[in-house]
């Protein structure tokens, strides 16, 4: 009873601190952060985006939709069931997508340790100590074991903003995630088509050297029956080897983008290789969602990405500025002391102790005064980056709108080229083999055709590629995927 009556005035004291630490407790220092709000743009680029895409050739047409949401297998509509396949595999077993998981999970860890802070901070220590005096021969014991309770009310929102801060920067390892997810979709599909638009490179190549092998046959059977002159053997025979010289740089690209492809799905070149993808597999989607350019500050995880950077900043100045104000400390400690084990527990070896202390700045040579000045300037860079992630946002998507329509110039030209050498050339072959033209017009005509048709199969490719390029531009649909809780 005695040690409950010394107790009650200490408890008075702190009770009172607490009451006033929980009447300052709504005020948090510096400012509360507000989402930027997005542009005040209603489409992408300066002239009218075509709700229609149609080549003049009768290639496959494209029709906008605008406000559409993308669906997040948006590779699926490309109709090909082995790329599907392989970004599911890539998805698993990436290494950056595992890395930016288990960086998220370590932010959120330092969210739950940040939190802490607002709790009582409860420990128990045991301590033995024996000791002998200089010049004495009595050697003495000391035993001790106790509890120490320590709480720092956070009366001007230290601790809050410090939480607040540590949130953000895990929303921000968040959005980093999805953005690895989307770049890793994107590059996969990107290179899925690569493979297919070489291996048609490779072919149409093979194709025209075939032309020029029976070519040359058939010039070196006209000399040889007096009918045709020593250079046009020449010149079939430079024609050939003209035209076998694109195939090593061909097939080097097709092994760069095949072993590309399979470092994204996280396996080594030697166990994997990649499906021998075809271009004609491949079916054009019909149907291209565009989201609004209100809605896409809002799916872009690299623009929510800076957005959750300016927040943690944000949070940074009021955590500069609670560093200005009294920091209030209370603690207490009860315990047993003795000299000796049995009697360590008695109630005369009992002791205890109630703190409170304040603790107010009032000359740091500046240095609390730069350091929120530096959290405003670091706040102010961010909301620059912030700004320039939009706009390179905004850039990417007008970028594709306006690839899609020269893509549709581009392939209706293309099919026209190739449609007209294929012509020129089966009459040039008519005309050769009648004797009628000599063998130059024929290899003229041969690499007419040639260019045409690896023109063709290029911008057919593009077409493809700026497609892919458009869904990624505006955020692939991430935010309906569950690939954050996917496998380690």
């Amino acid at each position: 009873m005695d040690i409950f009556k010394e107790f009650i005035p200490a408890r008075l004291f702190i009770l009172c601190i607490g009451l006033m630490a929980v009447a300052l407790y709504g005020c948090a220092a510096g400012p509360d952060f507000v989402r930027p709000s997005p542009p005040e743009v209603h489409r992408y680029t300066a002239s009218q985006t075509p709700l229609v895409i149609a080549p003049e050739t009768g290639e496959p047409r494209q029709h906008i939709r605008i406000g559409q949401e993308i669906s997040s297998q948006w590779w699926d509509l490309f109709r090909v069931p082995a790329l599907s396949d392989v970004l599911r595999s890539a998805v698993e077993r990436n290494r950056t997508i595992a890395a930016a998981r288990a960086t998220l999970a370590a932010a959120r860890e330092t969210v739950a340790a940040a939190k802490g802070s607002f709790f009582p901070q409860v420990d128990i220590s045991a301590d033995a100590d024996r000791s002998k005096a200089s010049g004495s021969t009595q050697i003495s014991n000391l035993y001790s074991l106790g509890a120490t309770v320590s709480y720092t009310p956070d009366v001007f929102g230290d601790i809050r903003r410090k939480v607040e801060q540590q949130q953000a920067l895990a929303e921000f390892q968040g959005y980093e995630l999805a953005a690895a997810y989307l770049t890793l979709t994107g590059n996969a599909v990107t290179q899925a088509i690569t493979i297919a638009s070489l291996r048609s490179q490779i072919q149409a190549t093979a194709d025209v050297i075939a032309g020029d092998e029976q070519n040359l046959l058939l010039v070196r059977r006209k000399f040889e029956a007096g009918k045709a002159a020593r250079t046009e053997v020449l010149t079939a025979e430079t024609q050939l080897a003209s035209d076998r010289t694109p195939l090593p740089s061909l097939r080097q690209q097709l092994s760069t983008a095949r072993h590309a492809l399979s470092i994204l799905a996280g396996r080594l070149p030697a166990e994997w290789s990649p499906p021998d993808f075809d271009l004609k597999d491949f079916m054009l989607p019909g149907d291209l969602p565009l989201t609004l350019p209100s809605e896409l500050v809002r799916r872009r995880p690299d623009i929510l990405a800076a957005q959750a950077q300016l927040h943690a900043d944000s949070a940074a100045i009021g955590i500069a500025t609670a560093q200005l104000y009294p920091n209030i400390t209370l603690s207490g400690s009860l315990g047993q002391q003795a000299s000796a084990i049995t009697p360590l527990f008695d109630q005369v070896n009992r002791f205890w102790s109630l703190t409170a202390g304040i603790t107010a700045p009032i000359f740091h040579g500046g240095t609390l005064k730069a350091q929120q000045r530096a959290a405003i300037d670091t706040y102010h860079a961010s909301l620059a980056t912030y700004e320039q992630t939009v706009l390179e946002a905004f850039q990417q998507v007008a970028d594709s709108l306006q690839a899609l329509t020269h893509d549709a110039e581009l392939i209706g030209a293309a099919r026209q080229l190739l449609d007209t050498a294929n012509t020129a050339l089966t009459l040039q072959r008519l005309s050769y083999a009648a004797g009628k033209s000599d063998i130059l017009q024929l290899i003229v005509a041969e690499r007419a055709y040639q260019e045409a048709r690896l023109g063709y199969t290029r911008a057919e490719a593009q077409r493809f590629l700026d497609t892919s390029q458009l869904f990624v531009a505006l955020g692939g649909g991430w935010w309906k995927t569950n690939f954050r809780n996917a496998p380690k």
